[in-house]
């Protein structure tokens, strides 16, 4: 478990530090061309990370039942989450989710952030948003994998 806490921090501190660089202006002009796409992807990270943590205390202190078969879930979920925050992304861009519209947004990205924040921390939740946008959208019936591993991650 101590492992699994350190990666975690680790990994948060990577996204931070990136965002960091990539707000003073270090990063490689062609994360500049994409940086909405970038925070975005940041976010999303952040979600899951938070995510993690989250279930590791409630697993490991205050349920008291950790189990290490879980460990491949607390190393791919904050990859999972990014990949999240790159979609939710893609989704807004393309018109297919849609912010409050009775909200100014103006040049603001803060709604960009905060989807791609909710789509990393609840993933299960936001893979099935998008089900339902294709099934709705294009008639692409959900997966089989969409009701595979519900239960330890949602709590």
């Amino acid at each position: 478990m101590k492992i699994i806490i350190a990666y975690l921090l680790s990994f948060l501190t990577i996204i931070l530090t990136l965002w960091l660089l990539h707000l003073e202006g270090f990063t490689p002009s062609w994360i500049n061309d994409i940086g909405l796409l970038f925070h975005c992807i940041l976010a999303g990270g952040i979600g899951g990370i938070m995510y993690c943590l989250r279930s590791v205390y409630i697993n490991a202190c205050a349920r008291k039942n950790w189990d290490a078969e879980w460990n491949p879930w607390y190393y791919i979920r904050p990859i999972v989450s990014l990949i999240s925050g790159a979609v939710s992304w893609l989704f807004l861009r393309a018109g297919l989710l849609v912010l409050d519209a009775s909200q100014p947004t103006g040049s603001s990205s803060f709604g960009f952030l905060a989807l791609a924040f909710i789509a990393g921390y609840n993933v299960d939740k936001f893979l099935k948003k998008i089900e339902g946008i294709s099934e709705a959208t294009w008639g692409i019936k959900p997966s089989r994998s969409s009701t595979i591993g519900e239960g330890k991650e949602d709590e």
